[in-house]
């Protein structure tokens, strides 16, 4: 499966008006991932907030260290609008970019710490993504990073699986395959664990509503264009009936992998799709001037 960039940034900019009311999964998992700081001696200058949405994390972020420079990123614009409500009139909570994870417009070792919540699986090779933070990292800074393991709606996938072969809902990664993005990337101590949460809803369609507020809508390169035919919609979601609980409501399961991992010092290497470059940063570079 390949992303479409463009598509996933219209989702996004279209859901940024909806999004909050519909984020209590990703508030939860955003304060599960903070707290991963907990018990750390660490004051970071400098901080990135990737994938920032609305700016709620980006918010709680500056709260916990108010002191240190703040930068809050978002492909879509217009969630970036929505942060910049939250953020108000004080600009010196935290700056916004609008760029792509995977090519972000940062100087070599400019952060201190990364904090990532719920985005990774929007893009389509998280080592290259990895590689651009080690780069951007200082030695000693911080990444934490939450995404969607392979299980997450599973019941949703299977629904759809009953009425075709096409795909309706993303791939998602596990914590081997993150772990080993982390360290090809030359990330050191990477520690990754997992959770599964559940949701439930009163019909399968409020969870497909909920995805569209979100904004995580299917965004297949692939995927099939058009209207869909309203019986093969009702097909799947007769499907997914077939998991209702004894309280008569439906479930939705979310395996969510978290990562923790430190940029190590100068000399380690950076790894990336050609093989291992040489960690060494410009300002230790002399220049033998010819007179």
């Amino acid at each position: 499966m390949s992303l479409d960039e463009r598509t996933i940034a219209r989702q996004f900019s279209r859901a940024a008006g909806t999004y909050d009311a519909h984020a209590e999964l990703q508030r939860e998992v955003g304060e599960r991932l903070m707290d991963r700081l907990e018990g750390i001696k660490f004051e970071p200058r400098t901080i990135l907030d990737l994938g920032c949405g609305t700016g709620a994390q980006a918010q709680a972020l500056h709260a916990r260290f108010p002191r240190a420079t703040l930068l809050a990123s978002d492909l879509s614009g217009a969630m970036l609008k929505q942060a910049r409500k939250r953020r108000g009139w004080l600009r010196k909570r935290f700056d916004l970019l609008q760029a792509n994870a995977r090519a972000l417009p940062l100087a070599e070792e400019s952060l201190d710490l990364v904090f990532c919540n719920l985005m990774l699986q929007w893009c389509d090779d998280p080592a290259q993504v990895f590689a651009g933070l080690r780069r951007a990292l200082r030695p000693g800074g911080l990444l934490l990073v939450s995404t969607f393991g392979l299980d997450t709606l599973i019941e949703l996938r299977r629904a759809w699986a009953s009425v075709d072969e096409a795909p309706h809902v993303g791939r998602f990664t596990d914590v081997q395959r993150l772990g080993s993005a982390l360290t090809r990337a030359g990330f050191a101590e990477p520690v990754l664990d997992t959770d599964w949460l559940t949701t439930t809803y009163a019909r399968a369609g409020d969870l497909l509503k909920e995805l569209k507020g979100l904004g995580a809508t299917h965004a297949d390169a692939h995927r099939a264009r058009g209207l869909m035919p309203p019986s093969r919609l009702r097909a799947a979601l007769a499907a997914y009936d077939t998991f209702r609980l004894e309280d008569g409501r439906v479930p939705a399961t979310w395996e969510v992998v978290y990562a923790s991992a430190w940029a190590p010092d100068h000399g380690q290497p950076v790894r990336d799709g050609q093989g291992e470059v040489a960690s060494i940063p410009i300002s230790s570079l002399k220049v033998r001037r010819r007179e």
